[in-house]
């Protein structure tokens, strides 16, 4: 079997794939695979034929796409859907990561995978566009939408507060936004599970579509600081003071859903997966940044 892999070498996802170590898969990234030029990605499938495709590649930078609309677009939408249509013709499954910001954050409680999406950012919008060009391409492709996703390497929040409460004795935190935070290498289980389950068999009906794919239990970020800090603290750094603060006090160009916790329930009922606790995970990750 061979599982190959879309996404840059500072993806979280594609890394934390990377260290399971598991000789079916087969990473694969830019310049020799680009979504911006169609003849790479052709040329991967006529060279590899692999039995399953994840796409972990995409324009994350939330804030950066409100000014580069056609860029997030091309990577988070026309890339892929012409990867589906590929991945459809050679009649080869497709996992493809999105995102909470296909909603806007104002239901109130838990969205589910048939929940109106009514995205407030280009970043959101593009995947949107995104997840309807796959799923109307090809009849075999599964979606997995993921949020608030951290590990030990790569750009993402957890690093970003244990080094900022290394060199800070106070800081601020966003208090009023709610969502479950996700550690990509509990995500890479999770994508290897549904492997397991899906290539070589005969496809069912019920596998396709979109499924909500998070850490168990939910937060805000100014309780996902302190839980990380208070980590940190366990192996010598000192505990800054940390004070929660409203959205309106932390501007950012790109509106950031209020409320994007996800129901797990579908992912649950139809492969039996759900991903361990975050308190759990973050234990886990807190330990690795500092036994490097």
């Amino acid at each position: 079997m061979t599982i190959l892999v879309i996404g840059g070498k500072n993806g979280q996802l594609a890394e934390s794939l990377r260290n399971l170590h598991d000789k079916r898969l087969k990473f694969i990234g830019r310049p020799q695979f680009d979504f911006t030029q169609h003849n790479t990605i052709s040329g991967v499938f006529e060279q590899d034929r692999p039995d399953l495709v994840v796409n972990t590649a995409a324009w994350t930078a939330v804030d950066a796409a409100e000014d580069h609309r056609d860029e997030a677009y091309l990577v988070n939408s026309d890339g892929p859907a012409y990867l589906a249509e590929l991945c459809a013709g050679c009649n080869i499954p497709m996992i493809h990561i999105s995102t909470d910001y296909v909603f806007s954050g104002e239901k109130g409680t838990p969205y589910v995978e048939t929940d109106p999406i009514s995205p407030e950012t280009v970043y959101g919008a593009s995947k949107v566009a995104g997840e309807k060009a796959i799923l109307q391409a090809h009849p075999h492709a599964i979606i997995l939408r993921t949020a608030w996703v951290y590990s030990e390497h790569g750009k993402n929040f957890v690093r970003t507060i244990i080094n900022a409460g290394a060199k800070n004795p106070a800081l601020r935190v966003v208090g009023d936004q709610k969502g479950n935070p996700t550690c990509s290498d509990d995500l890479a289980w999770t994508i290897m599970k549904i492997a397991d389950r899906i290539v070589g068999q005969k496809w069912q009906d019920n596998w396709s579509g979109i499924y909500h794919a998070v850490g168990t239990g939910d937060a805000t970020w100014y309780d996902l600081a302190v839980y990380a800090l208070r980590q940190a603290e366990r192996y010598g750094q000192k505990m800054p003071s940390i004070t929660s603060i409203k959205t309106e006090d932390w501007p950012t160009p790109a509106k950031r859903p209020q409320d994007s916790r996800l129901n797990t329930d579908k992912l649950y009922k139809t492969f039996a997966i759900r991903l361990p606790d975050w308190h759990k995970s973050v234990d886990n990750v807190i330990k690795k940044i500092f036994s490097t």
